[in-house]
């Protein structure tokens, strides 16, 4: 199954680092993640600043081809558009329906 997550939540990043992160890097999550699209304080996590999250986020990127997305808005209003890790970019959500369109997502998970 394919699953996409959108991070909006202020347990999303408990969830991700204690949860969803250590269960893809073990390779026993159960799911291929496609896609993250994160949203209000949760980009922060995809900022480069050395943090355990980020370079976690961007090596399974790197590693599955994940999408890795903060929202654009979110992004240009906490002045951290231009300092994320790669692969991440910004976008809204026609840029989220075109990376994934043709991934075939089974399921999209808001957290």
């Amino acid at each position: 199954m394919r699953v996409a997550y959108l991070l909006e939540s202020v347990n999303a990043r408990e969830i991700l680092e204690h949860m969803i992160i250590p269960q893809m890097e073990e390779e026993r999550h159960g799911a291929d993640v496609v896609g993250m699209m994160f949203f209000f304080d949760n980009t922060y996590m995809l900022v480069n600043d050395g943090s355990g999250i980020s370079r976690r986020l961007s090596a399974l990127a790197e590693k599955t081809g994940m999408l890795l997305m903060g929202c654009d808005r979110c992004c240009y209003l906490r002045e951290i558009a231009e300092r994320l890790v790669d692969p991440a970019g910004i976008g809204c959500f026609p840029d989220v329906y075109a990376a994934l369109g043709s991934v075939g997502v089974d399921q999209v998970i808001t957290l």
